[in-house]
């Protein structure tokens, strides 16, 4: 017999919002995810805003989130570093998301031989950073990224995102980085961690096949595909594996809040 739902995941862009413009929907699904008292977190590979930033901009949106629900690959990222080395030392790649997660994981920012090199997302990527960062790799460092998205969105079009800089770093250097958040199923095991959830009664609303859908059903959630984001219709059948439930966008899935809950 299938448990009931008591904790709810969901990833933000393609599914609550696309860039600044809410999906239709997306605040009924949060205004009743809070009055069904569910516990729930918003997620996203998204290392470069903190989780106030990204609270700030979803309220413009219309789609209030506090901001202790928001989870980034940076706080994951933080997360495996504590368990792995607590107190250690990084030389950051990144903007404030990452930067303000290690420190407040009492980890100290570096580039004298580091424990680890992080990269993350940012959108001023630097030459003279990235050189370093490779140095300092060839010298022992460890190789730790956010998240393996090739590339993301912006107004004025495709933007190179961490999996891009990586992929030169690797290059470069011969070493291949450690990919904390999605599809790696670490980070949805790190958002449970925090919810005090088990995997059994959560479900994992995502707009991607191979980041979000994949990372739920390997560390054994049920899993919700909205057709609002990248994921097309025709492409779903491609996949070796299928999603729990298919929908059209996050607006179905406002009755679900209630129905699976039972």
């Amino acid at each position: 017999m299938t448990r009931p739902i008591t904790t709810w995941l969901t990833d933000m862009d393609g599914v609550l919002v696309h860039e600044e413009d809410p999906i239709e929907g997306a605040a009924d699904f949060i205004e009743a995810l809070k009055e069904s008292g569910r516990r729930f977190l918003v997620l996203t590979n998204n290392s470069i805003f903190t989780p106030r930033d990204l609270r700030a901009r979803l309220l413009i949106s219309g789609i209030d989130v506090p901001e202790g629900a928001i989870f980034t690959s940076a706080l994951a990222t933080a997360d495996f570093l504590t368990e792995q080395r607590p107190g250690g030392t990084a030389y950051v790649v990144g903007e404030a998301g990452l930067t303000t997660a290690l420190h407040d994981a009492n980890y100290v920012m570096t580039d004298r031989s580091p424990d680890y090199v992080v990269l993350g997302e940012t959108r001023t990527y630097s030459f003279e950073a990235i050189t370093k960062a490779i140095r300092l790799i060839e010298g022992g460092a460890r190789f730790i990224a956010t998240n393996p998205d090739p590339s993301g969105p912006s107004a004025q079009g495709t933007l190179p995102a961490t999996g891009s800089v990586a992929a030169l770093i690797s290059t470069a250097t011969g070493r291949q980085p450690y990919y904390v958040g999605k599809p790696n199923p670490l980070m949805m095991r790190s958002a449970l961690n925090r919810l005090e959830a088990h995997s059994e009664t959560t479900v994992m609303i995502g707009d991607r096949m191979d980041t979000d859908i994949i990372s739920g059903l390997e560390a054994g959630l049920r899993t919700i595909l909205v057709q609002s984001g990248s994921t097309r219709p025709d492409q779903i059948e491609t996949f070796p594996y299928r999603p729990t439930r298919v929908v059209d966008s996050i607006a179905d899935v406002v009755p679900l809040v209630a129905e699976l809950s039972e």
